[in-house]
């Protein structure tokens, strides 16, 4: 037997309509004043008023964070904080996008424990607990809700920096396809892209485990399901619940085993040259199947997939890519070198089921760039 070390996943409230749940949710917790952390784009869309007006009728006390930025930085957070302190919640919510809850996380951390995000990067490092948390999702991808970690950008050097902590991790996770619905075409795009390579990611990783190898496999299902009507926009609310969930689940695998090199050499696209996470690793996605199926075990497990599909996994992953029709990077191959050094330190490279040099990488962005 394999030993395993699991870490459990929030209470999941999934389906159309669970967002008038909020209210009981927050209460079964013994919350009477909170946080609600969102971003500009839920604000116009009328999702965070919906919140408001649930909790508020319930007789909880609400406040509201309107101001998460994309790829959140430390004086982000930071912001957040000091907004937060003089509320003294007894309950935070993240609602949106994976910044809007990486922000909501990272408040979490100094409001209750002080000093700043990098005191944080790495595991297990928050000394006193911290507040309950409750996650709600509107797009589909980085399946932050159902992990314990805060990615934060680093200021100055946009290096992108994992905060973990059991304590972290929600409490209560609410999957309302509903809200899907209203982001934009390009979102819902990037983060399908981002969720599918969760799922291929933490299926193959070093850290994988039986019990992240189920996660793995039936958040691919859910996700190669629906990923087709989600890119040529004509996506059902059950389409868009399968990925919800999908994107839900590979985040849960993330939580119990870990990523790899396509999200090593897709970060520093990121931090340099600004590129949407979700095209970034994208694009180095393919490559890097490629790459690992010189293993034996991921191959095994691509191979898997791939009957899963009817077709071979990297054909399959390639139109899928392709009919996401993601515009092209102006990016000179001359900058290579400088993303090589900065993917060679990523953290999530050393799980890679095929150990990775700088070799390797440099010939993974040579494949993955446009030569000009």
């Amino acid at each position: 037997m394999t030993p395993i070390d699991a870490r459990p996943s929030p209470r999941l409230l999934f389906g159309p309509g669970r967002l008038a749940e909020l209210p009981d949710a927050a209460k079964s917790i013994g919350a009477s004043n909170i946080l609600l952390v969102t971003d500009p784009g839920i604000l116009d869309a009328g999702h965070a008023q919906h919140a408001v007006e649930f909790l508020e009728a319930a007789g909880l006390k609400v406040t509201v964070y309107g101001k998460a930025h994309i790829n959140p930085s430390e004086s982000d957070i930071e912001a957040c904080r000091m907004f937060a302190a003089e509320l003294a919640p007894d309950l935070i919510i993240g609602f949106g996008g994976g910044s809007s809850m990486d922000t909501a996380k990272g408040c979490n951390f100094l409001l209750s424990n002080g000093g700043r995000m990098a005191d944080y990067k790495g595991y297990g490092h928050a000394e006193k607990p911290l507040l309950p948390f409750i996650a709600v999702p509107t797009t589909a991808g980085t399946g932050s809700e159902c992990q314990s970690y805060a990615v934060v950008s680093r200021d100055g050097s946009h290096e992108k920096i994992a905060c973990g902590d059991p304590k972290a991790l929600a409490q209560v996770a609410i999957l309302d396809p509903e809200l899907t619905v209203s982001q934009p075409q390009s979102v819902a795009t990037l983060t399908a892209l981002d969720a599918l390579s969760h799922a291929l990611e933490s299926a193959v990783c070093t850290k994988r485990n039986p019990i992240s190898a189920d996660y793995s496999r039936e958040s691919f299902r859910l996700i190669a399901s629906s990923i087709s009507s989600i890119l040529d926009h004509s996506a059902t609310l059950e389409d868009r619940s399968h990925m919800l969930l999908g994107a839900a689940k590979a985040g849960s695998a993330i939580e119990n085993s870990m990523l790899g090199a396509a999200h090593a050499t897709a970060n520093p696209l990121t931090a340099l040259f600004n590129v949407p996470h979700g095209h970034a690793v994208a694009l180095m996605l393919p490559h890097v199947v490629r790459f690992n199926s010189e293993h034996a075990e991921a191959a095994a497990i691509y191979e898997d997939f791939s009957k899963q599909l009817g077709e071979p996994l990297i054909d399959w992953l390639e139109d899928i890519i392709a009919s996401a029709s993601l515009p092209d990077l102006d990016i000179d191959v001359s900058r290579i070198p400088e993303l090589t050094a900065a993917a060679l330190p990523q953290w999530t490279g050393q799980f890679n089921p095929r150990p990775i040099s700088e070799s390797d990488v440099t010939t993974l962005y040579r494949s993955a760039l446009p030569v000009a």
